[in-house]
C-alpha cells in the first residue's frame, strides 16, 4: 500500500475540503530574545490574542477504534475508552486542546487516505500515519517486536533459534517509520510553544527529527517497557543513535527508579555522561542542555472501571461464577500469550501448591484468562504449547468429575467479563519475568473494592497479590507478597500464604493498596509529567542553540546567546591595533590533542610561540596542569616563553628566571597520607592510576569501568577530605580525577598575578588572548574578566576549544584551528603595523 502525507493536516481540514471553522492559531512568534523570528505583528496587538494550551500526544497507534463496512465500503471510528492515552486528558486543564498522532489499526487504502485524515480530524483532533504496508510491518513487526521488545526484556538473539539477529534493513525502516511520524507532528505544530509527549520505544528516534526542526519545542517522552542493564543494551549496534534520540528531549519518564538506573548507566557508560540531583530531580548535564528524568508508575481510570462495575451484564456475570465456583477460592490471572508473562512458571506453582498441600485439592481453583498474542513468532507459538500441556496434564492429574483445577480462557473476553472474575478472585497471581508495568494487580484491587451501586452495605474489602518482584507496578504495591518467580516452590507458598491470610491483614493490605491507587489515577500521572515538563522548559529562550551533526548524528547545543566562534582575521586585526598583549594558553587539549599519542608540540606550534615570544611588547605563558620538567624540556626553543607547571604552583617568566612557588607552602607533608590512601584505591579500581607531581596527586579512572570509577572518585573524595580537613590542602574532583593539591593554586591566579604585575608596571594589556579546553581554564577565564574590569579599553578573547558551555566568549573547533590562530599572529608580528590617528581608531574600533 502506498502513502501519502500532506505537510499540514491542520491547512488541509481548514481548506475547501470541508467547511470546518478555521482554529485560532496561539501567540505569533516575536523578536523577543535570539533566535526567534518574528511574524511582524504588533506586541500591543499580541497581548490580547488569546493563547491557547496545546498538548501533541505521540504515540505508535491512536486511541481509536476503526471499522470498515464491507457493504457500503464506509468507515467508522469510535473512541477507545481502554487507552491509557485517551485519559491523559483528565490531568490537563479543560482549555488544553489536545492533538493525538499515531497510526490506526488496520489499513487505509491510498485513495481514502485523505477523507479518513479530515474526519479523524475534524471528529476526534487525530492526526493519522499511514505506513507503507513493508515499512509498517519491518518497523513494528520487525525491528520493534522482534529485536528492541525481545532486548528491552532481557532476551539475547545468542543463536538462531533464540530471537532475531540485528537486521540492518528492519532498523531502516524503523528509522523511516519514526521520520513519517516526525513529517506528522510537525504539520500538526503550530508554536514551538506547544508541547509534544511521545510514547514508548517505537519513536526513539522521532525527538531527533523533531529537535533538529524545533531547537525550543517543549518535548517530553515516556518508556512504557522495561530498560535494560547496560550490559544488556549495549549489545544493540545502533545504542547510541538511540540514547541520543532520547536525549534530544527536555524530560524522560520510567516507572520505576531501576529502569531510569540503567538508562543513566547506559549514558555514562557509553556516552560519558554524568548525572546528578538538583532539588530532588535527577538531571543529566548534556551539551549545554538540563535532560531531565522522571519516576513515576502509571494508573488507571477510575471512573473508567468503576462505570464498567456497575454495568448489569458485569453483575449477571458476577452471579453466574459465583454460582459455578461456590465454595471454592479462585485464584486469577490474567496475562497476554507471551515468553515474558511466566504463564508456564505460574501453572506449575499452581501444582507444587496441589502437591504440597493435598487439603487444598478440591476448595482451590486457578482461573487464567489469556488475552492475545501482541506479536507473532515461533517463540509465541511455543509458549501457547507449553501452557496447554500443563494444564492438561494437571486436570488429568488433580481433577475430578465436576472439579477442574486450571481453567483457562483462552478468547477475547469482555471487559465486564474481566471485572466480574477480578471482584470474584481471592487471591490475584502475576508472575512475569520481566514486565514494564502491568496493571492487572491495580484493576483488581479496584475490582475487588467494588462501587456502592453494586452492594448497599458493603462488608470490610479484601484482596491478596502474588507478584513477580520483576515487573513495573512491584514498588509502588508494598502489600503485595513478592516472589522471584523463577522459583516455583516459593511461588506456590507465597499463594497458599495469600490463600490462608487473616481476615484483617487481608483487609490492611487491600486498603493500603486501594489508597495508593485511587490518589495516583492515570490523571496523577499525567499531570504530574506535564508539570515537570513545564519545569524543564523554563530555561529554553535563555540559551543560543547550536546543530551540529548530520543524520542521527545530530546534536542541539544550548550555550550562552553571546557565545560565538572566533574569528581569526578579527583577532589578528585586534592584535594590530593593540600595544601591549598578554596571550594565556593551555597546553593539553589546546596545543596538542587529547587523543595525541606524541605529546611534544607540533613544529609550528613551537615557531608560533617562538615568534610571538620575541616580540617585547607581548607576555605569552603556557598555563598547563603538566610538570615544570616536561614542560621545560618541550617548550625549550622558545626562551622568553612563561610558564606556569602544575596548575601554577611553580611559575617562570623566561628561561633565564628562577621557578617561583608564589609564596604556596612548601610543606608537602600531606603526601605521605594521601599517598597510601590513592594507592588502596588504585589497587581496588581496575583501571586507575595514580600521576604523582611535585605539589600535587591525581588519581585517575579514566580506564576504569565508569560506573565503578565514578562510585570510587566519590567514595575517595569523600574519604581524603575527612582525613585531610586539618591540612592546607583542598580536594578537588574534576572529569575522571580526584586530586589533592595545596590551597590556592589555581590557573586563574596564574592570571590574575600575571596581569596585575604588568598593570602595576604601566604596561597595562589592551589586547588579551586566553584560550583552554577543559575545566580548570575556565578559571583563568573568569580571572581575566575580572582583573581587566578596570580597563575598559582592552579586548578579551577569551576562548574555549570545542563547542560546549564555558564561560569563554568565543570557542575554535578543534586544536588546528588554535594553530593557525598563533600562526596568524606570529606572522602579523614580521609586518609592519599600521598606525592611525586616536579618532580613526576608534571609529574603526566601533566598525569590528
Amino acid at each position: 500500500m502506498g502513502s501519502k502525507s500532506f505537510g499540514n493536516l491542520l491547512d488541509l481540514a481548514s481548506g475547501d475540503f470541508l467547511d470546518i471553522p478555521h482554529t485560532p492559531r496561539p501567540l505569533p512568534r516575536v523578536m523577543t530574545v535570539p533566535g526567534i523570528i518574528s511574524d511582524g505583528c504588533d506586541s500591543d496587538a499580541i497581548s490580547l490574542l488569546p493563547c491557547r494550551d496545546r498538548k501533541i500526544i505521540v504515540a505508535n497507534f491512536l486511541p481509536l477504534n476503526c471499522k470498515k463496512d464491507s457493504e457500503t465500503g464506509r468507515w467508522t471510528f469510535t473512541l477507545d475508552n481502554d487507552s491509557p492515552l485517551l485519559h491523559l486528558k483528565d490531568g490537563f486543564s479543560p482549555e488544553t486542546e489536545v492533538i493525538y498522532v499515531g497510526s490506526l489499526k488496520t489499513d487505509v487504502d491510498l485513495i481514502e487516505q485523505d477523507e479518513v485524515s479530515q474526519t479523524l480530524l475534524e471528529e476526534f483532533s487525530c492526526v493519522p500515519t499511514f505506513l507503507p504496508q513493508d515499512v509498517h510491518r519491518k518497523f513494528y513487526l520487525g525491528f520493534c517486536k522482534q529485536q528492541l521488545w525481545p532486548l528491552f526484556h532481557y532476551m539475547l538473539p545468542m543463536c538462531p533459534d533464540h530471537g532475531e539477529r540485528f537486521d540492518r534493513g528492519l532498523w531502516q525502516a524503523y528509522v523511516s517509520a519514526n521520520k513519517i511520524f516526525a513529517d506528522k507532528v510537525m504539520g500538526a505544530i503550530n508554536l514551538e510553544e506547544d508541547s509534544i509527549w511521545i510514547h514508548d520505544y517505537h519513536l526513539m528516534l522521532l525527538p531527533t527529527f523533531l529537535r533538529r526542526r524545533f531547537h525550543r519545542v517543549k518535548l517530553g517522552f515516556f518508556l512504557h517497557s522495561p530498560f535494560p542493564s547496560s550490559e544488556i543494551y549495549r549489545t544493540l549496534p545502533v545504542r547510541e543513535e538511540l540514547l541520543r534520540g532520547l536525549l534530544n528531549c527536555d524530560l524522560i519518564g520510567f516507572h520505576t527508579f531501576d529502569y531510569a538506573r540503567h538508562f543513566l548507566s547506559c549514558c555514562c557508560r557509553m556516552l560519558g555522561l554524568e548525572y546528578e540531583s538538583k532539588r530532588g530531580h535527577i538531571a543529566l548535564d548534556y551539551l549545554g542542555r538540563t535532560v531531565f528524568i522522571k519516576i513515576l508508575p502509571i494508573g488507571i481510570q477510575m471512573g473508567r472501571l468503576e462505570s464498567v462495575l456497575n454495568l448489569p451484564a458485569t453483575a449477571e456475570k458476577l452471579k453466574e461464577i459465583q454460582e459455578k465456583y461456590q465454595g471454592k477460592k479462585v485464584i486469577l490471572g490474567v496475562d497476554d500469550m507471551d515468553i515474558f508473562k511466566g504463564l508456564s512458571l505460574k501453572i506449575l506453582a499452581f501444582e507444587h501448591l496441589l502437591q504440597e498441600y493435598p487439603t487444598m485439592l478440591g476448595k482451590i481453583v486457578l482461573i487464567q484468562i489469556v488475552n492475545p498474542a501482541r506479536g507473532s513468532g515461533k517463540d509465541v507459538q511455543e509458549a501457547k504449547k507449553e501452557t496447554y500441556y500443563t494444564v492438561d496434564r494437571i486436570n488429568e492429574r488433580y481433577g475430578s468429575p465436576g472439579y477442574e483445577p486450571v481453567v483457562l480462557i483462552d478468547r477475547p473476553v469482555p471487559r465486564f467479563e474481566k471485572s466480574a472474575y477480578y471482584a470474584l478472585a481471592e487471591c490475584c497471581v502475576v508472575n512475569a519475568v520481566r514486565d514494564g508495568m502491568n496493571l492487572v494487580p491495580y484493576k483488581y484491587t479496584v475490582c475487588r473494592q467494588g462501587t456502592p451501586e453494586m452492594d448497599k452495605s458493603p462488608p470490610p474489602r479484601t484482596s491478596t497479590l502474588v507478584l513477580s518482584e520483576f515487573i513495573g507496578c512491584s514498588p509502588s504495591l508494598s502489600g503485595a507478597i513478592r516472589v522471584n518467580p523463577w522459583d516455583v516452590d516459593a511461588v506456590a507458598d507465597s499463594i497458599y500464604s495469600a490463600l490462608t491470610m487473616s481476615e484483617s491483614e487481608k483487609q490492611l493490605r487491600h486498603k493500603k493498596h486501594y489508597q495508593y491507587i485511587s490518589t495516583h489515577d492515570v490523571a496523577y500521572w499525567s499531570r504530574s509529567f506535564t508539570q515537570d515538563l513545564e519545569r524543564a522548559c523554563k530555561d529554553h529562550y535563555g540559551k543560543r542553540c547550536w546543530s551540529v551533526g548530520w543524520g542521527l548524528g545530530f546534536k542541539l547545543i544550548a550555550l550562552s546567546p553571546n557565545f560565538r566562534r572566533l574569528s581569526i582575521e578579527q583577532t589578528v586585526s585586534a592584535y594590530r591595533r593593540s600595544s601591549k598583549r598578554a596571550i594565556f594558553l593551555d597546553y593539553d587539549g589546546t596545543l596538542v590533542p587529547e587523543t595525541s599519542i606524541v605529546k611534544e608540540p607540533s613544529a609550528d606550534v613551537i615557531s608560533a610561540l617562538k615568534t610571538l615570544c620575541s616580540d617585547s611588547d607581548n607576555t605569552v605563558f603556557i598555563v598547563s596542569g603538566r610538570g615544570k620538567v616536561s614542560l621545560s624540556e618541550w617548550l625549550a626553543p622558545c626562551e622568553n616563553l612563561g610558564i606556569a607547571a602544575e596548575h601554577g604552583y611553580f611559575t617562570r617568566w623566561n628561561q633565564t628566571c628562577e621557578w617561583e612557588t608564589s609564596g604556596f607552602s612548601n610543606d608537602l607533608e600531606w603526601k605521605r597520607i594521601v599517598e597510601p590512601i590513592m594507592r588502596l584505591y588504585a589497587e581496588t579500581t581496575d583501571g586507575s592510576t595514580i600521576e604523582a607531581k611535585e605539589s600535587a596527586l591525581v588519581w585517575h579512572h579514566q580506564d576504569a569501568d565508569r560506573d565503578f570509577g565514578s562510585c570510587q572518585a566519590k567514595e575517595l573524595l569523600n574519604h581524603l577530605e575527612s582525613v585531610l580537613v586539618n591540612e592546607p590542602v583542598v580536594v578537588n574532583r574534576g572529569h575522571q580525577i580526584v586530586e589533592v593539591k595545596p590551597q590556592g593554586v589555581s590557573k586563574g591566579l596564574v592570571t590574575g598575578e600575571v596581569l596585575s604585575k604588568m598593570i602595576g608596571e604601566g604596561n597595562a594589556p589592551d589586547f588579551v588572548v586566553c584560550i583552554g579546553d577543559d575545566r580548570s581554564d575556565e578559571e583563568m577565564f573568569e580571572s581575566i574578566t575580572t582583573t581587566l574590569s578596570a580597563q575598559p579599553s582592552s579586548e578579551i578573547f577569551a576562548c574555549t576549544v570545542g563547542i560546549k558551555p564555558s564561560k569563554a566568549k568565543y570557542f575554535l573547533d578543534q586544536v588546528t584551528d588554535v594553530v593557525k590562530l598563533l600562526q596568524g599572529l606570529a606572522n602579523t608580528c614580521s609586518s609592519p603595523k599600521p598606525s592611525y590617528p586616536s579618532h580613526l581608531r576608534v571609529s574603526f574600533e566601533s566598525v569590528v
